[in-house]
């Protein structure tokens, strides 16, 4: 494999941007250099950023590929080409599939087609039932990521309910417990309230974050926030949607945390004030919800309330977009314009650039015990994106890889642009181009997580 010096960049990692070079070899970063060092240094290929911001790739930690089972909306090899081209290199996908992941056979099957087409580093969840909690353990520790919980509505058969059941899970693993935390009953009431008020006409999407409220999120997270301090378990709450839920969550460090929290792209992006012009576009689960909420969760990004940013990319096709409050599918594709979409915040003043790399790459490692990845290191594994300001272009649909065909981003300008994204040492994306060839990502590996 040949080596390649990636020189006179500005370095971005472990709180720091640093002008520097960088020589990958083997996969591996190692050496990180002043620009005058590089210039001593002979390496196979040259990689002149002028200037431009070295990351290490982005880790998203919450991702619906879709497959098995839904491959009309997306594939792993699609999916994984729209990451590449976002500056994406690592994904953790969830198990509501089609089989659902929740036995080791399924699980083994799932890793091993990402094995085969994933484009970028992969592990898969496994997703929590009423009735499999002994997999838990089947499952090599270093493999396995963690295991997702749904405390609100899912595919299959995964919707656990009950408060025997809940404890099971609670107390039997140390891995990891990423909840997606709504409260059917709060739901399910106001599902009948607005059937009643609009009788049979369709309920407008502008009502879906009445429907699955505020209320219904605070309400299960707290519950399972209670859960994990009885137990001693490291819960991750997925998509944090509301400022209410913020009141559960603490600003410690990091390494200091047995509880954290993530927020996704929908909910730092858009508010209620959206839907009149992206309509069911923009409809997901949880709902995005007031201007104030979303307001909120940019502040968490700061105050060390909020751990890690995610997409939960979630295709659908166009078709099954349609409809109301009720019926059209929740899910936003995000994947290929995370990095940007944040890197705009960043132009805003919402967080510092250190802070976008501690969120999305950081973070995600340290939570979960990724093995040598999410740093820019000497040793670590050569996960890289390379970004550059001021390059201005508008998204048209001729843009977008996932599968599914559309963004709810369409006709947005943005700044930034990812040039090029290198896996394990490999550039699979540059100039707007994914790399044709049989080269795949690899599958993560996991440290053991300190004891509470």
């Amino acid at each position: 494999m040949p080596n390649t010096l990636i020189h006179q960049a500005k370095i971005v990692s472990d709180g720091t941007i640093r002008k520097g070079s960088v020589l990958v070899a083997e996969g591996d970063i190692v050496r990180i250099l002043t620009v005058d060092e590089a210039k001593e240094v002979h390496a196979d290929h040259v990689v002149d950023a002028n200037g431009a911001y070295l990351l290490p790739g982005v880790i998203d930690e919450h991702v619906h590929f879709r497959d098995p089972g839904m491959t009309a909306k997306a594939t792993v090899a699609s999916e994984s080409a729209a990451a590449l081209a976002g500056g994406l290199t690592s994904v953790m996908d969830m198990p509501n599939t089609q089989p659902p992941c929740t036995t080791a056979e399924t699980w083994e099957q799932k890793m091993a087609h990402f094995a085969q087409h994933s484009l970028v580093n992969y592990s898969c969840f496994l997703g929590a039932t009423k009735h499999n909690r002994e997999v838990f353990e089947q499952l090599p520790a270093d493999r396995l990521c963690g295991i997702k919980l749904f405390m609100g509505s899912s595919t299959g058969n995964m919707l656990v309910e009950g408060d025997d059941f809940l404890h099971q899970i609670f107390s039997y693993t140390d891995k990891p417990i990423v909840v997606h935390a709504e409260d059917q009953t709060v739901i399910a009431r106001n599902t009948d309230t607005f059937k009643r008020k609009f009788e049979e006409r369709e309920i407008p999407v502008s009502f879906h974050p009445f429907i699955r409220s505020a209320i219904a999120c605070y309400k299960a997270s707290k519950k399972a926030v209670e859960l994990a301090r009885q137990h001693g378990s490291r819960l991750h709450l997925a998509h944090v949607s509301t400022q209410m839920e913020l009141s559960l969550l603490d600003s410690r460090p990091l390494a200091q945390k047995r509880i954290t929290a993530e927020a996704c792209l929908p909910h730092l992006l858009f508010s209620d004030r959206d839907y009149e012009t992206l309509g069911t576009k923009i409809k997901c689960n949880p709902a995005i919800k007031r201007l104030s909420d979303r307001d909120a969760l940019r502040r968490a990004l700061n105050s060390g309330l909020i751990d890690c940013v995610a997409t939960d990319h979630a295709p659908h096709l166009p078709k099954d977009k349609e409809g109301d409050a009720l019926h059209a599918a929740s899910g936003i594709p995000m994947v290929q314009f995370s990095l940007v979409s944040m890197l705009e915040l960043v132009d805003k003043k919402v967080l510092a650039l250190p802070q976008l790399v501690e969120l999305m790459c950081h973070h995600p490692a340290q939570l979960f015990g990724i093995r040598k990845r999410g740093f820019i290191r000497e040793g670590y594994r050569a996960d890289l994106v390379l970004v550059r300001p001021k390059r201005p272009w508008t998204l048209t649909s001729e843009d977008i890889l996932s599968r599914c065909g559309w963004s709810p981003l369409e006709g947005h300008t943005f700044d930034w642009r990812v040039e090029r994204t290198w896996v394990n040492g490999h550039l699979l994306y540059a100039d707007g181009q994914v790399a044709a060839g049989d080269i795949r990502g690899e599958e993560l590996r996991f440290d053991r997580l300190p004891k509470a």
